[in-house]
């Protein structure tokens, strides 16, 4: 086919869509964006498809990032009409997970984390399970880690005493006498249902509040329990009351090990996401009575171009779709959940708690909940931080890209630092002053635009002198013309190094972000804020700055020690009369010092330098 011919073809291609956009019916959906090859490149929900999908073909200059690029490569779509905005959810959610379109933010799959499920017949058992089926069972879920749902069951199994067995206890069987007690009975971790000794009302009584445990109703159970305890009690039945006392002194145990993060006791669930460059991380905070009963992680992939705003409403939505446990009425969020995203979810929520209580979703701004919400962004963080350094060791990720994003994140930066310069200063007692500058360009070092600087402006040792006047000269003479302008200014040392250089740029009229990163225990200060902060040790944010104070560090003592070996040479070989520079070179050339060449013979300096300078040499230090 030929250029006119293709050209031709893509011009038909193109009217057909448009002919196709003119008929999208205004209803709630899925639609699904297909390639040249008749693939599926991405999927969809929308309250109203006909806006929805028109808004990818109006103006496409509006359009940036990974958006623009898939709209160039849309050949043809497919729409599914659903009855509401929550079958569209719950469609978009598996068509993503069957059909894996390139285009769409990849949520990691936890179809292999464990659940707990309580099993759906008379005289319910208590399972470890990773795969979850339709059988009626009630089922908790999912738990990120397994050590963490294995102690729960040793807690239960501790507490309350269930069945262990895989015995059919139907009426019948339990009235014929079929099974015989077991070990667990004679121990007391079970109460002997399979011979009639515990009615199956006592049992699920029990199981109920199991589940108000697994909800985190710790205070309430211990409330109920007591009760049950005192009316033992007045009725003298003091065995009854003794194994209930046990249980409560268990379950304040298990209550004190977990922590209280909120005064309120209330019921709420806390989001927050991180990204870097195509890989992000959602985090949810699960908090009943005020106390934090666990969390779950979310990776993401092909996240680029994408806001954190997106990326917190798919971790809302597959958190949600997937959870097994109550929705609580109160929902923490890092960013503001768009209209139709909230109204999709409030519908789906409501749907799956069977019931039209109000849920509300807060962005805090200040105080415990936004503290809430900043630690969960805080975990968030490191959880990919720990996946992003994985995915380098299989050679899958640059490391310093994600340094750069939270060093953006961390210090409020306009832009990503893809320029830095980092500054230190060196001498000996006052001698040979001297300053470096190093610059890194995405996290890498740029040796061609590194430069060394001999302080000229003061004697003696002065490091704020030095400061001051390094950055002066860089920035206001001939390199603030020669070099570009860097995103972020590190200075090797502390509070005062960091006003120093900050109040220098101030009259210079630069408004370039300065830090300092103390070498004792790693500290971070900036211009902005009398206390210091640390960084994780394992963060790749903080090896980047590390690397650039080193790098700095090596660059100034290395010059410095070069101007030392100059004024060496000057101070004792030049002295000597009739010792020019270019002799005295030669000589330091071929006995490496100074002092080298006062313990040679005459024979080795008159072969070096001749017999005039080798006697002048020889005399000077054998007078």
């Amino acid at each position: 086919m030929d250029s006119h011919d293709e050209f031709t073809a893509r011009t038909e291609i193109k009217k057909a869509l448009y002919e196709k956009l003119a008929t999208l019916p205004a209803s709630p959906g899925i639609y699904q964006f297909r390639n040249a090859g008749g693939r599926v490149i991405y999927v969809g929900k929308a309250k109203n498809l006909r806006n929805r999908v028109r808004s990818y073909f109006r103006n496409t200059q509006q359009l940036f990032g990974k958006t623009l690029v898939l709209v160039t490569h849309i050949e043809d779509f497919e729409v599914i009409i659903t009855s509401s905005e929550v079958e569209a959810l719950i469609l978009e959610n598996n068509l993503i997970k069957e059909l894996k379109p390139r285009y769409n933010i990849n949520l990691k799959d936890d179809k292999t984390y464990p659940y707990l499920v309580i099993t759906n017949e008379p005289f319910p058992r208590i399972l470890f399970s990773r795969q979850r089926r339709r059988d009626g069972s009630t089922w908790f879920g999912p738990y990120t880690e397994a050590g963490q749902l294995r102690s729960i069951l040793d807690l239960i199994s501790s507490i309350f005493p269930v069945r262990s067995c895989k015995f059919r206890l139907s009426e019948e069987n339990i009235a014929s006498r079929k099974f015989r007690l077991c070990l667990d009975y004679h121990i007391h971790k079970c109460k002997g249902p399979c011979e009639g000794l515990q009615s199956e009302e006592e049992y699920l009584l029990m199981i109920n509040e199991i589940i108000r445990l697994l909800k985190g109703r710790t205070s309430t159970m211990i409330r109920s329990l007591t009760d049950s305890m005192q009316h033992y009690a007045k009725e003298l039945k003091f065995e009854q009351a003794a194994e209930i006392k046990a249980q409560i002194e268990s379950l304040k145990r298990y209550a004190e090990r977990q922590k209280m993060i909120a005064d309120d006791e209330a019921d709420r669930d806390v989001f927050a996401v991180a990204a870097a460059e195509d890989d992000g991380c959602g985090v949810v905070f699960k908090i009943r009575e005020g106390k934090l009963l666990g969390s779950q992680h979310i990776y993401m992939n092909n996240t680029d171009g994408e806001s954190d705003a997106t990326l917190q409403a798919r971790v809302l939505e597959k958190y949600y779709i997937e959870t097994l446990e109550g929705v609580p009425d109160e929902i923490l969020l890092q960013e503001p959940v768009g209209a139709e995203e909230e109204e999709t979810l409030r519908a789906f929520i409501s749907e799956k708690r069977q019931e039209k209580k109000q849920i509300r979703f807060i962005v805090p701004k200040i105080g415990e909940k936004a503290h809430l919400v900043e630690m969960c962004r805080q975990n968030a963080r490191h959880h990919l931080e720990e996946y992003l350094i994985q995915k380098q060791k299989r050679g899958e990720a640059a490391r310093e890209h994600y340094g750069l994003t939270t060093l953006k994140e961390l210090l409020h930066l306009p832009n990503l630092p893809q320029r830095i310069e980092c500054f230190d200063n060196s001498h000996l007692q006052g001698t040979d002053y001297v300053s470096s500058m190093v610059c890194f360009e995405k996290g890498k070092p740029k040796k061609s635009e590194y430069r060394k600087f001999k302080m000229r402006t003061f004697e003696g040792s002065d490091d704020y002198a030095a400061m001051e006047e390094v950055i002066r000269r860089r920035y206001s003479g001939s390199l603030s013309t020669e070099l570009p302008w860097p995103d972020l200014i590190v200075v090797d040392g502390g509070k005062g190094q960091v006003n120093t250089a900050f109040h220098t740029m101030n009259a210079l009229g630069l408004s370039i972000p300065v830090i300092g990163l103390a070498k004792r225990i790693e500290e971070i200060f900036t211009p902005h804020s009398s206390d210091p902060f640390n960084l994780p040790k394992t963060s790749p944010a903080l090896k980047l700055l590390q690397q650039l104070r080193d790098e700095a560090h090596r660059f100034a003592v290395t010059y410095h020690r070069k101007l030392r070996s100059e004024r060496t040479l000057q101070t004792e070989l030049t002295t000597i009369a009739g010792i020019g520079e270019k002799t005295a070179f030669k000589l330091l050339k071929q006995f490496g010092s100074a002092e080298s060449v006062a313990k040679a013979t005459i024979e080795e300096l008159r072969a070096a330098a001749g017999a005039k300078a080798a006697d002048a040499i020889y005399r000077f230090y054998r007078p």
